[in-house]
């Protein structure tokens, strides 16, 4: 067997530079590993991965970042959840807010008495990251208030990718990473896989163990390999995305908006440097001119630069792992960037690779479970996506309509099934998206369960009531002592600078 000692990433960005840092602070600098990463400053990165979801914050402790040279270094803010306007129907607003919607009651979610009470109050007032959110707050969760709201408030960041890549790249040299600039001319195969890379300026660059992080080319997975491509586009319809930059305008909101348009939808994500902004689409329903002409309509500030185009296909390769090689990020598969979810699957991946990462030789037992879990994920997370998209109630527009009356797959028209009935729920195996994820979209969206879960009416009435009403006003009196998101940030900041 081959000693796998020289690990090679291919390309740079969130992806490549996210696996170089894990790695690196996992396998130490002092082991028998090599880990090269090769990149060319003329290949541009797709970059449009600005917001993220909470586990962010384990990765970036994982690898020894601190978070408020984090934040400084990226131009990030604070995230509490998404809202999502016109998805629905034209006009309604939700917040897909991160943590749990209330407390559970007799072994009950918290939604279970809620709806056996009427759901007289929307759902979201029991969220303190939705209120907290709406009011523009924010503050660490404080681990010295055990039981209360505020012990639990569940965030992510909004950052600028670029400068995240940059902070990762500084990070991984320290420990050791080599990086090669140059563009890969062509790939050599040998029987495990990948043998050697040769690049444009004639150089050769040989290795036992390759990432294939260059994004949507997927040069050694897709160009090389040949591994398929799984097409998801009949449930994702949403094929391209126009991003423009614009400058700052109005509060520093701690929360992402997506805002459904008659073809697509329109993100924005607010740093502290700028606002991203972006329209993703579905060609077959609009064309690119359009398209454009919606987002640039409906920015709330001036553009900082031009709008560019990103084109890209939904789905997966059927094997993210083969022979000697892994593709991580984009190049592994692209769901659209709706539930913040990019940035994350590279994370994820990095983590299951560490995991199953091979000794002497390749063990396919391994590689076989590394690419069912990631099967398992791709899928869980694609279901959650089409899920905004199937429960809809707009009729305006061929796209929404095609959305509206689109087959699902067997697994998400199961658990939309299991809600409607009495409003149950299940997280099953380790799949990204949690309970209240679920209900947030689900109830935001207008799927309301046709009863409760039988048990709830065996506390009485009067009890179940003060109870809801007990978490109602915690919540409010919690977000009322929270500081600004705005005056968050600034304080951060302040340390900092007397720091620096």
């Amino acid at each position: 067997m081959t000693a796998l000692r020289r690990i090679v990433i291919v390309g740079g960005g969130s992806a490549g530079w996210m696996c170089a840092a894990a790695l690196a602070a996992r396998l130490g600098p002092q082991g028998p590993w090599q880990i090269t990463l090769v990149e060319s400053d003329d290949i541009g990165i797709v970059g449009v991965g600005e917001a993220t979801i909470p586990p962010i914050r384990g990765f970036n402790a994982r690898i020894g970042l601190d978070e408020d040279e984090f934040l400084r270094e990226t131009g990030g803010t604070f995230k509490l959840g998404i809202e999502f306007v016109s998805w629905g129907a034209v006009g309604e607003r939700y917040m897909h807010a991160f943590g749990d919607v209330g407390r559970s009651l007799d072994e009950l979610p918290f939604h279970q008495h809620w709806l056996r009470l009427g759901a007289k109050l929307p759902l979201a007032e029991f969220s303190i990251n939705n209120q907290a959110a709406l009011a523009g707050r924010f503050m660490r969760p404080r681990a010295d208030m055990a039981g209360s709201p505020l012990a639990e408030i569940a965030y992510a960041f909004h950052f600028d990718a670029s400068r995240y890549a940059a902070l990762l790249r500084r990070h991984a040299e320290k420990q050791g990473v080599r990086r090669i600039e140059g563009r890969i001319d062509h790939v050599e195969r040998n029987d495990a896989g990948i043998r050697r890379l040769y690049l444009h300026d004639g150089s050769e660059l040989e290795g036992d163990f390759f990432l294939d992080c260059s994004g949507l080319h997927a040069l050694l997975i897709g160009k090389t390999l040949g591994v398929p491509f799984e097409d998801w586009s009949n449930w994702l319809p949403c094929d391209r995305a126009w991003a423009v930059p614009t400058a700052n305008h109005g509060p520093l909101l701690p929360y992402t908006r997506a805002t459904a348009h008659e073809a697509g939808w329109q993100w924005r994500i607010p740093l502290q440097h700028r606002t991203g902004n972006g329209h993703v689409f579905a060609s077959a329903f609009t064309d690119e001119a359009a398209a454009r002409d919606t987002l640039m309509r409906n920015l709330d500030s001036e553009p900082v630069a031009e709008p560019r185009l990103i084109k890209f296909r939904t789905g997966r390769r059927q094997q993210a792992w083969v022979g000697n090689c892994v593709a991580i990020g984009l190049s592994s598969g692209f769901l659209e960037p709706l539930e913040s979810t990019s940035i994350h699957l590279i994370q994820s991946a990095v983590l299951r690779l560490i995991d199953l990462f091979p000794s002497e030789g390749l063990e396919a037992a391994d590689i076989a479970e590394y690419n069912r879990q990631t099967a398992a994920e791709m899928a869980a997370v694609r279901d959650f996506i089409i899920l905004h998209y199937k429960l809809t109630r707009r009729d305006d527009s061929p796209f929404w309509r095609h959305c509206r009356a689109m087959a699902v797959p067997e697994s998400l028209q199961a658990r939309m099934d299991l809600f409607a009935s009495h409003g149950r729920l299940f997280r099953h195996g380790q799949e990204l998206f949690s309970e209240p994820s679920w209900l947030h979209v689900l109830i935001g969206q207008g799927l309301m369960p046709r009863s409760h879960h039988p048990l709830a009416a065996t506390r009485p009435r009067e009890q179940a009531q003060q109870f809801v009403d007990d978490v109602h006003r915690v919540v409010r009196r919690c977000v009322d002592v929270m500081p600004a998101h705005a005056d968050f940030l600034a304080d951060i900041n302040a340390v900092n600078q007397r720091h620096s």
